[in-house]
C-alpha cells in the first residue's frame, strides 16, 4: 500500500510516495546518504550554490552505481564460467 512521506534533502522538504515499506526505508536511507554527502561538500565549498553541490553528489552516486553494475556483471560471468567448469567436471566422473 502506497504511503505519502516527506523527505528533507539539502534543507528542502520533498513530498514523495513510497509504494511499500521497503521502498520507504530505502528512500529514507538514500535521503540520509545524500544529506551526508551534501553536507560534506557544503563544508568544503560553502560559497558554491546548492544545485552545484547536489549535482556533484548525483554524479558521484551515479558513477558508483555504474561501477557496481559492471562489477555485478563480471561476477555473474565468473559464476557462469565456474558453473560450466563444475558441470564439465561432474560429467566426467
Amino acid at each position: 500500500m502506497a504511503q505519502n512521506i516527506k523527505l528533507r534533502i539539502a534543507g528542502i522538504d520533498y513530498p514523495m510516495v513510497a509504494a511499500t515499506p521497503e521502498i520507504e526505508e530505502a528512500m529514507r536511507l538514500a535521503a540520509d546518504e545524500i544529506n551526508l554527502k551534501y553536507n560534506a561538500y557544503n563544508e568544503r565549498y560553502p560559497d558554491k550554490p546548492a544545485l552545484d553541490k547536489l549535482i556533484i553528489v548525483t554524479l558521484n552516486e551515479t558513477v558508483n552505481r555504474i561501477a557496481c553494475q559492471k562489477r555485478m556483471q563480471q561476477l555473474g560471468e565468473e559464476a557462469k564460467a565456474l558453473q560450466t567448469e563444475l558441470d564439465d567436471y561432474l560429467a566426467k566422473l
